[in-house]
């Protein structure tokens, strides 16, 4: 029997090596989104405990200035959390793009694996209808025979 040999397989190969690199891309960019998430709730932890610090502060009769001190590291620290969420975003942004590539990349697969089905089903119908013939051949033969 012959096998079956698809002259376009470089192609399947490189666009399911595509998908690959892009699942992996897509893989980065959602660790990158969990790690700066993380980072956003630490930055809000944070806050939030010197939030309270404050508040123990004002109310244990703490010279101003340290009060001063931990109101603008308080400010500080919301300065951080709006520039985190900015990254959060940005982070965001990259996922539903990779997302995107990756879809694409699927369907570009899927069609090339499709045609490459497509070629294989002809493939065996050729063949299938060459052995037919072989047989139709043979039994014409054998019938035309003398019999003795």
């Amino acid at each position: 029997m012959a096998s079956f040999n698809y002259s376009f397989q470089k192609i399947v190969d490189l666009k399911t090596s595509e998908k690959t690199q892009a699942e992996w891309l897509l893989s980065t960019a959602l660790g990158a989104l969990s790690d700066e998430e993380k980072s956003l709730e630490q930055l809000r932890e944070t806050k939030h405990e010197w939030e309270q610090k404050l508040l123990e502060a004002s109310e244990q009769g703490v010279p101003l200035s340290d009060l001063r001190m931990i109101g603008q590291y308080v400010e500080h620290l919301q300065s951080r959390i709006e520039l985190k969420l900015k990254d959060v975003r940005l982070a965001e942004r990259a996922v539903e793009q990779n997302r995107s590539k990756l879809a694409d990349k699927m369907k570009d697969e899927k069609v090339w694996l499709k045609a490459k089905d497509h070629a294989f089903d002809r493939f065996k119908q050729a063949l299938q209808l060459k052995e037919q013939n072989e047989l139709d051949e043979m039994a014409t033969v054998r019938f035309m025979m003398p019999t003795t």
